[in-house]
């Protein structure tokens, strides 16, 4: 195993920010490291947290780093930040918002921006939160942009899948109908202290029974946990809600079946960006350059998919 590799392992801060921001700017050397770590991940509790805007994810997180502290676990937190479309900068403001944890050596804080991919998680996430497994870190914590309804990617990452909605909000429902009830594992009705509330949670339980939906495992029923993350209230029952859905993968097939869902889309994932390179460098290689061809295609003089043919051929 390499010097980086055991720093890492040993939970060097310092080395795994490095990786993690050659993870994040997709340098090549990453790989090597990644490797060589992969057989000490597996480990870690990785806990996903989505919703709507404004619904107080960077809070409720916050709060249950503090618990899980407090319980003596150490903690990886990943937040995913929304990238400009056209500057390619992103907000990073969560690591501002935790300032508090900041100086805990047993808290490793990380934004990541979603480098405009679809669903709300950005492609070095799940490296990433490899990195933080193979660190030793007990409890890994994904909060995703809050884009609303594409945040569906991050229940094929974590084991657990909290969705925090508050009272009062009309895209609430929106949101239940995209689809949002088949990723939650868990619902956070957070703010819960305002009007609304009970009804906010009788419509989630009534949209799950209207929809059938008992869990995406059999035999588990999706918990609706009320709390006040600014208050510190609630927050206990959110974790220990998460811990119980944790215990019932432990329990039967569960966490296998997921590990091995996360393996699939990450080998596809990895499988499209060799093809993608190799493809792109056979075209350069052959004269061709990418932004020509797309003003080829915007010209209609060619498509896109007699390129793609063309490039596959290669």
């Amino acid at each position: 195993m390499s010097a980086v590799a055991e720093r890492i392992v040993s939970g060097d801060v310092r080395a795994a920010a490095r990786l993690m921001r050659q993870i994040d700017d997709a340098q090549p050397e990453a790989e090597a490291v990644l490797r060589e770590i992969w057989p000490r991940t597996g480990r870690a509790q990785i806990v996903g947290i989505t919703g709507n805007p404004g619904a107080g994810k960077s809070t409720l997180v916050d709060r249950l780093v503090a618990l899980l502290r407090a319980a003596g676990k150490t903690v990886g937190v990943l937040a995913v930040d929304p990238t400009s479309p056209f500057t390619g900068g992103a907000i990073l403001g969560d690591r501002i918002r935790m300032q508090d944890h900041a100086l805990d050596p047993g808290v490793f804080i990380r934004s990541l921006a979603t480098r405009g991919q679809l669903g709300g998680l950005s492609r070095a996430t799940s490296d990433c939160t490899r990195v933080l497994d193979a660190m030793g870190k007990d409890v890994i914590l994904i909060e995703t942009v809050g884009v609303g309804q594409d945040e569906v990617e991050v229940c094929r990452l974590a084991h657990t899948t909290v969705v925090v909605v508050v009272p009062g909000l009309g895209d609430d429902i929106q949101a239940i109908k995209a689809g949002i009830l088949e990723v939650a594992d868990l619902f956070a009705v957070n703010k819960s202290d305002r009007e609304g509330a009970d009804r906010t949670v009788r419509d989630l339980r009534s949209m799950l029974e209207l929809n059938h939906v008992v869990g995406k495992d059999a035999g588990h029923e999706i918990a609706i946990v009320k709390c006040v993350a600014s208050r510190n209230e609630g927050v206990a029952e959110v974790w220990s809600a998460i811990e119980a859905h944790y215990r019932f993968l432990k329990s039967g097939p569960g966490l296998l079946q997921r590990e091995t869902r996360r393996a699939k889309n990450e080998l596809v994932e990895v499988l499209r960006d060799r093809l993608l390179k190799v493809a792109v460098e056979k075209l350069t290689q052959e004269g061709a350059h990418l932004d020509d061809l797309a003003l080829r295609i915007a010209r209609r003089e060619t498509d896109p998919y007699s390129v793609a043919d063309e490039a596959a051929r290669l």
